[in-house]
């Protein structure tokens, strides 16, 4: 029986909420379970249409999350940009203030916000200093310390 469009893609967005999907063929089956009958072609553009998109979880493991969704971390792509642009990360006050390389402000705090992290109010990004709000002292501090280590950067070289 063929699965409408809509109800599907609801099925699949909460299917990849809720659980650790990892490949389209898993998601397949999850949805199989459900008795929804759908091929891994009508999968992949679901995927597509829905903005979901792999990530990487802190045990290293890949999984599919709506793009705005992403908490354990920003898509590869964005992640990659974020490493490689950072130089170095301060805080004053409730601020983090987020030093890149010439140019780069602007691609770091695109990633930054697509990381959708709870504490973080906003952004504003110029040429190579990126000022991201938070709600308080701590929570900047605790922000600070979180993309240091995204960023693998030396912590020495941030204070």
């Amino acid at each position: 029986m063929r699965v409408a469009k809509n109800p599907r893609q609801s099925r699949i967005l909460q299917i990849v909420k809720t659980k650790n999907i990892g490949t389209q063929g898993e998601l397949v089956e999850a949805l199989k379970e459900l008795g929804m009958n759908v091929t891994q072609a009508t999968v992949s553009r679901d995927i597509k249409e829905l903005g979901i998109i792999k990530v990487a979880t802190a045990s290293g493991e890949q999984k599919y999350v709506p793009m705005n969704q992403t908490g354990e971390g920003a898509s590869g792509r964005f992640m990659k940009v974020f490493r490689e642009a950072v130089t170095s990360i301060h805080t004053a006050d409730a601020m983090v203030i987020i030093k890149t390389l010439p140019g780069m402000a602007q691609a770091a705090a695109s990633a930054l916000d697509s990381m959708h992290l709870d504490s973080l109010i906003g952004t504003i990004a110029g040429d190579d200093t990126i000022f991201a709000a938070n709600s308080s002292k701590e929570e900047a501090t605790a922000m600070r310390e979180h993309l240091i280590t995204l960023s693998q950067i030396d912590p020495s070289l941030s204070g």
